[in-house]
C-alpha cells in the first residue's frame, strides 16, 4: 500500500530523537512506513516476506531529520556507530567480512502512483567498509538539496518536506543478467503483456540508458513471448574494485540473448504477481545470480491512465 504525501507539520515526530529509530531492517514491520523509510524501502519491505529480495538495513528519516536540526555535514559519531554495528551485522547475514551493498536514497515522496521520482535521487553500488558506506549515505542527504531534484519536487507539485529522506544500505547482488520489467506495457500501454528489458550484468547498464538491451513483450493469459527483439549488447556493467565500470561483452555474446526464454517469462510472472499483490501495474528492477530470481526494487507505473 502507497501513501500520499503529508503535511509538512506531519513530520514533526520526526524530530523526536526517544519516540523512533534510526536504523530498521527490511521485514520488520517498521519498515513498512514510508513515512519513516521512505517510498522504496517499505515497498520492498513490505514484500520481503513473499519474494526473494537481498538483505539490508534503513538509515530513518527520524537519523536525517535530527542531522538536518543538528546542521552536521557527516553521520553523528552515534550514529557512525550504530550504522557500523548494522554493517557487521549485515556481513554475517552474507557469510562476508566486508560485503558489498547498494546503497541508495528512500525518500517519503519517492515510488508514489502519481510520481516516481525515478533517477532523481542518489544510488552508490559496490561500496565496502563502515567508512565507505558511511560517506555514501552523508552523500545520499547533501544531494537532496540539488536544483535538478527541487525543480523536479516543484513541477509534480509536492515532495519531501525541508529535503528528509531515508536510506537504504542493501547486500549487492553479483548479477549475471538484470532486467527492468513493466507489469503493463508503456509503449503501447496494453495491461494484458509484460514489457522486459534485460541485459548481462547490473541493471546499471539498462536503467543509464548506456546499453542496448533485448527486449520482449510477453503475453499474461498463457506467457507466450509474443515480441522478441535481441540487441546489439556492446557493453555491460559489473561492480569494480570500488563501485562500478563497464565493460565491452564478449563479441560472442554480444547477439545471443541474455536471458534463456525461461528466464525471460519468470520475469514475466514475477511483474505479474507484483501488480496483484500491490493492486496497479508495476516497474521492478531484478536480476538473475547462480539462476536464483532477485527482486530489486518495485514501483507503480505513473505513465498509464488508471494505473
Amino acid at each position: 500500500m502507497l501513501f500520499p504525501i503529508l503535511p509538512r507539520s506531519c513530520y514533526t515526530w520526526l524530530m523526536e530523537p526517544r519516540r523512533v529509530m534510526d536504523i530498521v531492517w527490511l521485514g520488520d514491520p517498521l519498515c513498512g512506513d514510508p513515512w519513516l523509510v521512505g517510498g522504496k524501502a517499505s515497498s520492498l519491505s513490505r514484500l520481503a516476506a513473499s519474494q526473494r529480495i537481498p538483505p539490508g538495513f534503513c538509515v530513518t528519516a527520524a537519523a536525517h531529520a535530527r542531522r538536518i536540526a543538528n546542521q552536521t555535514d557527516t553521520l553523528p559519531h552515534e550514529l557512525y556507530q550504530m550504522v557500523g554495528a548494522a554493517y557487521h551485522s549485515l556481513a554475517s547475514r552474507c557469510g562476508a567480512a566486508s560485503p558489498s551493498v547498494a546503497v541508495r536514497s528512500s525518500a517519503p515522496d519517492e515510488d508514489g502512483r502519481t510520481a516516481s521520482f525515478a533517477g532523481q535521487y542518489r544510488t552508490f553500488l559496490n561500496v565496502a567498509g563502515v567508512d565507505s558506506v558511511a560517506k555514501a549515505i552523508a552523500e545520499c542527504w547533501a544531494a537532496v538539496g540539488s536544483e535538478r531534484l527541487q525543480v523536479y519536487r516543484d513541477r509534480q507539485g509536492g515532495g519531501t518536506p525541508d529535503g528528509i529522506i531515508a536510506v537504504l544500505v542493501q547486500q549487492l547482488v553479483a548479477a549475471d543478467q538484470s532486467a527492468v520489467a513493466f507489469s503493463a506495457n508503456p509503449v503501447t500501454r496494453r495491461r494484458d503483456e509484460v514489457l522486459i528489458n534485460c541485459n548481462l550484468g547490473l541493471g546499471e547498464s539498462i536503467v543509464s540508458g548506456t546499453a542496448n538491451p533485448d527486449t520482449y513483450a510477453v503475453r499474461k493469459s498463457d506467457w507466450a513471448i509474443t515480441t522478441r527483439r535481441v540487441g546489439d549488447k556492446s557493453n555491460m556493467v559489473v561492480p569494480g574494485t570500488t563501485g562500478t565500470r563497464a565493460v565491452p561483452v564478449p563479441r560472442s555474446m554480444r547477439n545471443r540473448p541474455a536471458m534463456s526464454d525461461t528466464q525471460v517469462v519468470r520475469v514475466a510472472q514475477l511483474a505479474e504477481s507484483l501488480e496483484k499483490a500491490t493492486g496497479w501495474p508495476v516497474d521492478i528492477e531484478c536480476c538473475y545470480t547462480g539462476g536464483d530470481l532477485f527482486l530489486l526494487q518495485c514501483r507503480p507505473i505513473t505513465t498509464i491512465s488508471g494505473a
